[in-house]
């Protein structure tokens, strides 16, 4: 029995040996497989009916899990606030917390009990949670939507929140740039065109808050999507009782306006950003597109070749092929209300900022003038073929799908042919469409950077330049040629500075200088700390009273949280130990005199101090000789960091001046802090550099 069990096991084996073989050589492994045909597409059709205030309801059963979600919308047509813009910002900040019948406490106290998630927009809310507290959350998400708790303390207090984030984005390239692009292409008079300001925000009181509520949140065009383990008689009879309430408004007829028009040629709009480590690149031009229209997945399928992916032009010219950015990326937007754009461009060094919109405008002339090669017309379908299949498993997809169906007013088999449209494009298909909405030639390159850095090299590039400030209005040139006088050297206003605060007076006398600045965060109370003897500086970040963070650099060594750093890192940031850091750049090889820069509207020079990893940029004003601004960049991967602080009110502590408040950058967010305490010649010992 042994023997014949050995002997079948061998032949088993050399059947299954003689099968791979035979399979092996009948594929031939030289050629690609051939894909197979696009799946059917058979999707369910949501149940669905209507309130007699006119909301409409999708309902999508999936029992799968005991899970259901609620997802309200309301479709207006873009709002024009004008003077008043952040109206709609601050009511969708104030809804969903708390409602007529229960305080703002006990509302959020029950959300969290039942382990749920509510969360509510200007003109949209979402809620989800276990199916066996549906009803509850439903009832919840009703009485918040339309008996919103909207108070003087809380307007008060979200309207403070908004002037924050503000004065946080001021030095945002990316924010700058999103703010200008969309005020050039669209216009301020427009809805996709306006900003919020400070200005507009102190404009808007809680009566207009209440007032926008009235007009615009109402049922007149809501549309509630329920999607999870329900069934749809249960929920037709929950969502009556809790919406059944809801009274209609009046229909509100929405002027919206025409959008900017497009360039007459290619432009250069140049915005200056003194700050800035990096410049943002954004080609862009109008394009009136809607999901209906029969370009529609042509353009889908162009904007993947171009730069909708990691393979696309964009991004292995910029990327791959030069190192200029971490990624490059095009995109184009549909709009019922001939309000969408076409975008193309990346994050870059400032060194290459010139030859990054050189390479991109000549990317999209190449997908314009060349026919697309096979595989990558074939690799964008399969990219999109997957996507769709995998978006498919989720039920709210289903809905979604529905809901687009209804506002687009798409045919109904829209998404069941989505596929076999995606897969009928032609490489004709793609070059005419690139044609149609990319338009290089009435394009504005909208380029937020550093002028001093970039400027010079743009003008090169022989593309007309105009200027704006960051809030879109056209200004002159910024000056770049203030004459550095005769004998200024980076040693001269080095000297100035520690004859400015006192040190070079007092040198002998010396030995530790110890600071703390403190300051409010929505995070807590954060406080910084420096210790400084000759040659050493140890630094820490404290929050609620605990180290957070510690740094020390010497002549020796240089640690972040007693881990040593990398040498080139260490030997970067070596200028900044000891009791001022301008004493070891009195002489330094690594600092150079670059310019003089405006800062809060007095000249500046400006001192940068080179790096391999570190680098620092320090602002001396002309006049004082105080540092009034100080920038350090960490470059690492092929991403750039910085951080700022602004220097102001100078105060004098036992004849040396420290400047009473730093205005800094903290994880992309303004923080001010005050000096809390100066200590000279005491609090520090050789035992806080170890």
């Amino acid at each position: 029995m042994k023997t014949l069990y050995i002997m079948k096991t061998r032949i088993i084996t050399l059947m299954v040996l003689l099968l791979s073989i035979s399979i092996t050589a009948q594929i031939d492994r030289s050629k690609q497989p051939e894909p197979g045909p696009a799946p059917t597409i058979n999707l369910e059709v949501p149940g669905e009916f209507e309130l007699r205030n006119g909301m409409k309801v999708l309902v999508v059963e999936n029992h799968k899990l005991p899970r259901v979600s609620y997802t309200l919308r309301i479709d207006n047509p873009p709002i024009v606030e004008g003077d008043k813009a952040g109206v709609s910002e601050i009511l969708g900040a104030m809804l969903g917390n708390g409602t007529t019948t229960i305080s703002k406490d006990n509302f959020n106290e029950e959300i969290d009990f039942l382990g749920a998630r509510l969360s509510f927009g200007p003109q949209n809310a979402f809620a989800s949670s276990l199916s066996k507290y549906s009803s509850r959350v439903l009832e919840l998400m009703a009485d918040a939507a339309m008996n919103p708790l909207l108070t003087e303390e809380e307007f008060q207090k979200e309207k403070e929140k908004l002037i924050e984030n503000l004065k946080s984005g001021e030095k945002s390239v990316d924010q700058v740039a999103g703010r200008v692009g969309s005020a050039l292409s669209y216009g301020t008079h427009h809805p996709r065109g306006e900003f919020i300001s400070e200005e507009t925000i102190n404009n808007v009181t809680l009566d207009n808050i209440r007032a926008f509520y009235q007009k615009y949140f109402n049922p007149n065009k809501a549309y509630l999507v329920v999607v999870g383990d329900v069934d749809i008689k249960a929920i037709q009879k929950q969502v009556k009782k809790q919406f059944g309430k809801w009274k209609k408004s009046i229909d509100v007829a929405v002027n919206i306006p025409v959008p900017n028009a497009n360039a007459q040629y290619t432009q250069i709009n140049f915005v200056d950003m003194p700050n800035a480590v990096q410049s943002n690149i954004s080609i862009t031009n109008n394009v009136d597109l809607k999901m209906k229209d029969p370009d529609y997945h042509s353009v889908l399928i162009a904007n993947k070749i171009l730069g909708g992916g990691f393979s696309s032009y964009l991004n292995m010219n910029l990327r791959e092929e030069h190192g200029y950015t971490y990624g490059a990326r095009s995109r184009v937007g549909t709009s019922r209300y001939n309000a969408a754009r076409f975008t193309a461009g990346a994050s870059v060094r400032n060194a290459v900022t010139d030859s990054a919109v050189v390479e991109a405008l000549k990317e999209i002339k190449r997908i314009k003038t060349e026919d697309v090669a096979f595989n990558d017309l074939k690799n964008a379908k399969a990219k999109y073929v997957g996507d769709f299949v995998l978006a498919l498993e989720r039920p709210q997809t289903i809905a979604n799908y529905a809901l687009n169906i209804k506002l687009n007013n798409l045919p109904e088999d829209f998404y069941t042919k989505y596929l076999a449209n995606i897969n009928a494009v032609t490489k004709e298909d793609v070059k005419r469409v690139a044609n149609k909405y990319f338009k290089t030639d009435n394009a504005k390159v909208i380029v937020v950077g550093k002028g001093a850095d970039v400027l010079e090299n743009l003008e090169k590039t022989g593309i007309p330049i105009k200027y704006f400030d960051t809030y879109a209005n056209a200004t002159e040139k910024p000056d770049y040629n203030s004459a550095i006088p005769e004998g200024v050297t980076v040693k001269s206003v080095m000297e100035n500075y520690l004859k400015a605060v006192g040190i070079k007076s007092k040198a002998a006398n010396v030995s530790s200088i110890m600071t703390q600045y403190e300051a409010t965060t929505p995070m807590g109370a954060v406080m910084l700390e420096e210790k400084r003897l000759d040659g050493k500086t140890a630094q820490g970040v404290y929050m609620g009273g605990n180290r957070m963070m510690s740094m020390i650099m010497t002549n020796d060594k240089a640690t972040a949280n007693k881990q040593p750093l990398p040498e080139n890192m260490a030997n970067d940031i070596k200028p900044n130990a000891g009791l001022f850091m301008e004493l070891n750049l009195v002489d330094s090889p690594k600092a150079k005199l670059a310019g003089i820069e405006s800062v809060n509207g007095s000249d500046a020079y400006v001192i940068e101090v080179s790096g391999e990893v570190v680098s620092f940029v320090l602002y001396y004003d002309v006049e004082t000789g105080l540092k009034v601004k100080e920038v350090q960049n960490t470059s690492m991967n092929g991403q750039t960091q910085s951080q700022d602080a602004i220097l102001t009110d100078y105060k004098d502590y036992d004849g040396l001046k420290f400047p009473e408040t730093r205005e800094a950058t903290m994880m992309g967010q303004s923080v001010t802090f005050k000096l809390k305490e100066v200590k000279i010649n005491e609090g520090v010992t050789d035992a806080d550099f170890d």
